[in-house]
């Protein structure tokens, strides 16, 4: 990379990048990706021997789209004209036409929206031949059939620059309405959305579910739907702000997150429409504390390309379709730069974001989430108990996440019961001031009911085993820690030291303290927390009840009640679960 500009810690004291260091890299990045194009600069092939499932065409055209988006935000004319000569070859049979659930419909979007936003400097200046060409590629996306999940947004991208152009507008208008309708069954209330049928909550919420919609009805000046899609994008980002660490790292949690910075482009978007819960200086603070997170820690190689991974590369973290070109998704971030230099967003002083000003314990209702983020180290961890999507494990369905850690092949944050080590069919069971619950499946005809109780940066986690034969082993386990953060799990009920136990012969309960924390002199957890298990034999109920007593004050009991359930005993709010 270029050198950067000069750090500003009197605007930014927090992250020292200013809307300079943003243009720097919007610069860069595709002056880096130049020498790959071909020769008819339509597509874009860089170093390695990755292809995606899609093949290599096809991550030849998503070298150009996603790059071509980067190009869209900065609005540069000269970059512009290298993108106007690969449409112009592209779309005369370099390209793969636009199919039903195909790659290239994907793409079609970011060329169709970086179109949209570069007009009067691309589509404008094209020869007529050009436009008709490449109006009727895109125009293959209105009628294909996407993917049941964010893909329903695409054909909507595509039919809002085509209308705004005059092409095929009855055809346009019907995959604008067909998309944004087939949407509205995911979406949860509160400002969330799951990706498709079933609870698969991560960063499509930010940067696909809302994105495109509201970019649409803000390009269209569509009052009614900016209403509608904005507000949700405000509800929403009163939780997503809570995910980013005080170092800058998103939640490592979900998947495609190579798209890394990506996750700043709700942040952005809701400073571009003013729906948004967050102070300019906190807007700002929060995505330049992420973008610098990964600029510093090798997500550009040495030639100035995205690697593959999180930091450096790292295909742990890749699907199938992941190319190439995949990480240039992350240009969603600069949507940044259609706030003009004179918005207060570029011109606040910083603010500090949610994990570095008090701890918190926050419960999010639709995905069933207990946010809790300390402010002496600015670790958030996710406690997961409510999203799932086992084909791509391990990043959806393990017990909690954290910004300071990565799940680990050997099974952190999880009930291990004798060789099962699923967790499936996540039911959940409720989420509420300081606590969230779940239910699952380990294997078949075994199931585990989880709870979670959360102050600081102390847990205590609660886990009622069923099903299993009795003498059947069982494992708790606790983080996977690295980067100086340490991981402590202490046994309270049922478990040996090293968080092992044996099945009874009825549902068996396992209780354990865990803590994650960067803090170098912490507190013993049993100076901060008791807990008190009474057994079925001592309620008279069947149920075992789960007492916890915080040291600086408050008690919250529960009850496991046997039939696959958790309630709480003395009040608990309880957020509502869709």
């Amino acid at each position: 990379m270029p050198v950067e500009p000069a750090e500003d810690r009197s605007l930014s004291p927090y992250t020292a990048r200013t809307r300079a260091h943003w243009e720097a890299t919007a610069d860069a990045l595709p002056a880096a990706v130049a020498p790959y194009a071909t020769d008819d600069q339509a597509l874009y092939h860089f170093p390695g021997d990755r292809t995606s499932s899609a093949g290599r065409l096809s991550d030849g055209l998503e070298g150009y789209a996603r790059t071509l988006l980067l190009a869209g935000f900065r609005r540069d004319e000269k970059v512009l004209e290298r993108y106007a000569r690969g449409l112009a070859a592209g779309t005369a049979g370099v390209w793969p036409r636009v199919e039903d659930r195909s790659q290239p419909l994907v793409e079609a979007a970011s060329i169709a929206l970086a179109l949209r936003l570069t007009r009067p400097l691309l589509w404008d200046r094209l020869d007529d031949g050009v436009r008709q060409r490449a109006a009727a590629w895109l125009g293959d996306a209105l009628t294909a059939e996407p993917w049941a999940c964010n893909w329903e947004l695409f054909p909507v991208t595509v039919g809002g620059f085509l209308q705004e152009i005059g092409y095929e507008p009855e055809a346009s208008r019907a995959a604008i309405d067909r998309g944004l309708e087939r949407i509205e069954q995911w979406y949860l209330g509160d400002g969330w959305y799951t990706d498709g049928h079933g609870r698969k909550f991560d960063y499509y919420n930010g940067w696909a579910m809302h994105l495109y919609p509201v970019l649409h009805a803000w390009l269209a000046d569509d009052t009614r739907l900016l209403d509608l899609y904005a507000g949700r994008l405000e509800a929403h980002l009163g939780d997503y702000a809570r995910l980013f660490g005080g170092d800058g790292a998103p939640m490592l949690q979900g998947r495609s997150l190579t798209y890394r910075f990506a996750a700043t482009a709700p942040l952005w978007l809701g400073a571009l429409t003013g729906r948004t819960p967050l102070s300019p200086g906190e807007t700002r603070r929060l995505a330049s504390g992420a973008l610098g997170y990964f600029l510093d820690r090798g997500a550009v190689d040495g030639a100035g390309l995205l690697t593959l991974g999180w930091h450096g590369p790292d295909e742990a973290l890749l699907q199938h379709y992941s190319g190439p070109a995949s990480p240039y998704w992350g240009s969603k971030a600069f949507v940044a730069l259609l706030l003009p230099p004179e918005h207060e967003v570029w011109t606040a002083r910083e603010e500090p974001g949610p994990a570095e000003r008090v701890d918190a314990v926050t419960p999010v209702g639709p995905p069933n989430w207990l946010l809790q983020a300390t402010r002496s180290d600015g670790v958030v961890r996710l406690h997961n108990h409510g999203s799932e999507d086992v084909r791509y494990d391990p990043y959806y369905t393990r017990l909690a996440y954290s910004t300071v850690t990565a799940p680990s092949p050997s099974y952190d944050n999880s009930v291990i019961v004798g060789a099962g080590t699923s967790r499936t069919r996540i039911v959940p069971l409720g989420v509420g001031e300081g606590w969230a619950a779940s239910r699952h499946t380990v294997s078949e005809g075994v199931e585990a009911c989880c709870l979670v109780v959360a102050r600081g940066a102390v847990e205590v986690r609660a886990h009622l085993v069923s099903g299993a034969d009795p003498g059947t082993a069982v494992r708790i386990t606790g983080w996977a820690t690295q980067d100086g953060a340490r991981s402590e799990l202490l046994p309270v009920h049922g478990l040996s030291g090293t968080g092992e136990g044996v099945t009874g012969d009825g549902p068996s309960l396992f209780v354990a303290l865990v803590r994650l924390t960067a803090d170098r002199n912490p507190l013993p957890l049993t100076d901060l927390v008791s807990v008190r298990v009474t057994t079925p034999e001592d309620t008279g109920s069947g149920a075992y009840d789960v007492t916890v007593t915080w040291a600086a004050g408050g008690t919250a009991c529960f009850r496991f009640d046997g039939g696959g359930g958790i309630v709480p005993l003395n009040g608990g709010d309880v957020t509502s679960i869709p």
